[in-house]
């Protein structure tokens, strides 16, 4: 059963543009919102139909489940049609003729034999359970682009962001309105963070492709929330702003993750981003004071894009991120050269160095956080100092020890 499942699976799969040029044909004849569709979007259609099917074939040819993560470009082009104003009706119908396609290659290469016949129809629940799955995702993402249209065309949103900003929530009237609906202005002390996300170098690009970028990453900052309202989120030139409340005695550390997660899930379809989170604030007019703390935040993030939280940053740490050419300079060649060594070796000396000022300098607790012997923790404590020319029991020597460390430590991430 299971060689023959295979071998009929990893026939369909071998004829997966063909799946796709099957269904196009009945899609032109069938569905009228394809029908005066121009070259381009049918090209691109005819590419979708063509990855779900191998998608689709190459889970069962590997006998497990496809996930959500695995179909993630799905919603990039759940997106595009919505964009195009092709009725949903006709979208999910397209799916179900892909079904039906993929059906009809399964059945034509299973055979007569009852071997084969057997086979493919051990297939048929897999294959309903993908199309519900894609079905859903997309659909979802369709929807969802279309909210986030409408809710841009009645400019409500951008207005009531442009009057955030500026320090002042409108005293009455719509954009108070949504103003309410999305958690801020209700209560006086309901804190709040800012979050600017611009969307990286995604080469040469169309500025239109650009914008539904930038459209879909505000429609999915839109849903990160952690409060069960809708957060408030808009594009602005190249960036995308979003005011999510937290609500009453909510901390921000579930938004960022929620946010590295979100900025992971986009990544997955193609969209790397830059995310800069502001501090807390529980008043209006600290809103333009937030923005510009997450603008400064996105600044100082890599090339390579991901989440510069504030809330989840020490003084210490940002301190260290700001610090420039001269502040590196400063650090003793003898401090840099021990340490360059070390990474080389492991970080062993750097670690215990952490460990022993997280433990407030007692060396027995820092060699049990460690799982290190006591005397292998004394051995390089007295090896850093030979290197270094730095007593770790100095509080002076530590912190400049701790600093050379984490600079380090953020050219490496860089």
């Amino acid at each position: 059963m299971r060689a023959e499942r295979h071998r009929i699976a990893g026939a369909a799969y071998d004829h997966a543009d063909e799946i796709a040029d099957d269904v196009m044909a009945k899609i032109r004849a069938e569905l009228p919102g394809y029908a005066c569709a121009g070259p381009g979007l049918l090209d691109d259609v005819h590419d979708q139909l063509a990855r779900l099917s191998r998608t689709g074939l190459g889970a069962l040819l590997e006998h497990r489940r496809v996930c959500p993560s695995d179909v993630a470009y799905a919603r990039q082009a759940a997106a595009r049609r919505a964009r195009t104003g092709l009725p949903l009706v006709d979208y999910i119908a397209a799916f179900r003729l892909g079904q039906r396609a993929i059906w009809k290659s399964l059945l034509a290469h299973a055979g007569d034999s009852e071997a084969g016949r057997a086979a493919v129809l051990s297939l048929a629940g897999p294959l309903a359970r993908y199309t519900d799955l894609i079905s859903t995702q997309a659909t979802d993402a369709y929807l969802e682009f279309q909210q986030y249209v409408a809710a841009e065309s009645g400019r409500d949103s951008q207005a009531l962001m442009d009057a955030l900003l500026d320090g002042a929530l409108p005293a009455s009237g719509p954009h108070l309105s949504v103003a309410t609906a999305h958690g801020i202005g209700a209560e006086r002390a309901t804190p709040v963070v800012v979050v600017t996300a611009v969307v990286l170098d995604r080469g040469e690009e169309s500025s239109e492709s650009l914008l539904q970028a930038r459209q879909s990453v505000s429609a999915a900052l839109a849903r990160c929330t952690v409060n069960g309202l809708r957060t408030l989120s808009v594009v602005r030139g190249s960036e995308i702003v979003a005011v999510p409340a937290l609500g009453a005695g909510t901390a921000a550390d579930g938004l960022c993750e929620r946010l590295r997660a979100m900025g992971d899930e986009l990544g997955a379809e193609g969209i790397t981003l830059a995310i800069g989170v502001s501090t807390t604030v529980t008043e209006v007019a600290q809103i333009p004071r937030a923005y510009r703390q997450a603008q400064a935040a996105l600044e100082l993030l890599p090339e390579g894009g991901g989440v510069l939280a504030l809330p989840q940053l020490t003084p210490f740490k940002y301190l260290l991120l700001r610090a420039d050419d001269t502040t590196r300079q400063l650090v003793d060649p003898r401090i840099g050269s021990a340490l360059a060594e070390d990474r080389v070796r492991g970080g062993t000396l750097a670690e215990t160095i952490r460990a022993f000022a997280a433990a407030d300098m007692n060396l027995r607790e820092a060699a049990d956080t460690l799982h290190i012997h006591l005397n292998t923790a004394k051995y390089r404590l007295g090896r850093i100092q030979e290197l270094t020319g730095r007593n770790v029991r100095s509080v002076n020597d530590l912190v400049e020890l701790l600093v050379a460390i984490e600079l380090a430590a953020v050219i490496n991430e860089a």
